[in-house]
């Protein structure tokens, strides 16, 4: 007789698309509940969470203080339409302002949406009404999302092909990815190769991207991550973001930082912008905004290109932008980042992390490469020379990890891990900020047992 779990199998392979990513892990996985760092299978079986649903759940699975904001909600205005005003939505808009106002001198402004890549769609109707140019700039092993408009922005052409052409496809520039320079150049000696090379292309006409006579640039804004997320979790070196900075706004290009995996404290600051010296003309977030609660999504924007004079009223529309139960839910999480200051804890506990896992590295020639910046961090799947991509061990750790066969002082785990990377051999780990020192330890004598399981050297 079938079990319930081999039933729902059957009927999700009869009667769902398989063109989501569900269907990666082989076979599917079904979790029962949640709870802090941990998803439980139907046997209750935990498996501690290192990639906390692609970073939208910073503050923990079942958060009890956010769940109790949305209940709380549920009962009072939990439908609006979104051309009606609600406290929610306007506290909201208000604290992110005030926090950069404050902190930057910036004014700008808040608009909604509901997920991130409709809120990049937003902010590519920004740019094209500020600028009136179609074409951007973006970088190698960027993503943005999957509709239209963001995979012409995101470089894997794998989500594009299936789909005719893409006149508006971005330009692809390079990203400042040391450990793999596209240039075959060492950190220490290379003087920023990388941005030297970008700004080669403003040096004549004839490079395809500057008119010299009307000193004007084609191209309309650079969209990035300052800290690359689906690409691998690459930090780029010291001082490249100010210098990319310096060179758009000397060309008259907008800088847009895509904040959808990164921001509310992932790299240990409320925005991953916030550690290179730098202030974007346009921001975009999502994700963890709402702890994965009711989604919400959103751009925010100097005044001058956002205020009601130059984007008024219908220039996008999304039924349920900025809905009360996501902005309800995202207010909480904001309050929660003012009412103390969690940049020290967060630092302290991913330094423990990183380290932790430069320790495993040096007993594990097929670990190529960690680093990290706050609890963002990345574990590089590699040959036996440490260098060349081992996507095949990668793969079948994270299969492995989902069989919640793991066993740790007489009790069995699982591990949830993702992967990524421009070569799909990079674990991306977004711990919750909740996760304790003790779970730490754990899933690392995790990790290693799938090392050892799986054939690594």
């Amino acid at each position: 007789m079938k079990s319930d779990i081999d039933q729902l199998l059957e009927t999700d392979a009869r009667y769902c698309s398989f063109g989501d990513t569900v269907h990666y892990a082989d076979p599917p996985k079904i979790f029962s509940r949640c709870s802090g760092s941990y998803l439980y299978d139907e046997t209750d079986t935990p498996y501690l969470d290192w990639q906390m649903w692609y970073s939208a759940v910073n503050f923990g699975y079942a958060n009890p203080r956010l769940n109790n904001a949305l209940k709380r909600q549920i009962d009072t205005l939990p439908q609006l339409a979104c051309q009606y005003l609600h406290r929610e939505k306007i506290e909201l808009a208000e604290l992110i302002c005030r926090d950069i106002e404050d902190k930057y001198g910036v004014k700008g402004r808040v608009h909604f949406n509901v997920g991130g890549a409709q809120a990049v769609e937003d902010s590519l109707k920004l740019v094209r009404n500020a600028t009136g140019k179609n074409l951007m700039f973006a970088f190698m092993g960027g993503y943005h999302g999957r509709t239209l408009g963001a995979s012409a922005i995101t470089s894997s052409y794998r989500y594009r092909r299936r789909f005719g052409h893409f006149s508006d496809r971005a330009q692809f520039v390079p990203f400042p990815y040391c450990f793999r320079c596209p240039y075959g150049m060492k950190r220490e000696s290379c003087n920023m190769y990388c941005h030297n090379e970008f700004v080669r292309l403003f040096e004549t006409e004839y490079n395809g991207v500057w008119d010299d006579k009307a000193k004007q640039c084609e191209y309309g804004a650079f969209y990035v991550e300052t800290v690359q997320g689906t690409g691998g979790y690459v930090i780029p070196p010291e001082g490249y973001f100010p210098k990319l900075a310096r060179t758009l706004k000397e060309r008259g290009v907008l800088l847009v930082v895509d904040e959808i995996q990164m921001g509310v404290y992932r790299t240990g600051k409320l925005w991953s912008w916030e550690n290179f010296g730098i202030v974007p003309d346009v921001f975009v977030f999502g994700k963890a905004i709402t702890n994965g609660l009711n989604p919400i999504s959103g751009i925010w924007a100097r005044e001058e290109l956002i205020n009601p004079t130059v984007f008024p009223p219908g220039s996008t529309h999304s039924t349920f932008s900025s809905n009360p139960l996501g902005t309800a839910a995202a207010l909480e999480v904001m309050r929660m980042t003012q009412e103390k200051d969690l940049e020290p804890a967060l630092r302290e506990k991913g330094a423990y992390f990183l380290q932790r896992l430069r320790d495993l590295q040096t007993r594990w020639k097929m670990i190529g490469d960690v680093s990290g910046l706050g609890m963002a961090l990345r574990i590089e799947m590699c040959q036996s020379d440490g260098y060349t991509p081992n996507r095949e061990l990668a793969d079948r750790m994270f299969n492995a990890g989902l069989k919640g066969k793991l066993a740790v002082d007489g009790r069995h785990y699982g591990l949830v891990l993702d992967v990524g990377g421009y070569y799909k051999n990079v674990f991306t780990l977004a711990p919750s900020f909740e996760i304790s020192i003790a779970e730490i330890d754990l899933g690392m004598r995790l990790f290693e047992q799938l090392l050892r399981e799986c054939g690594a050297e």
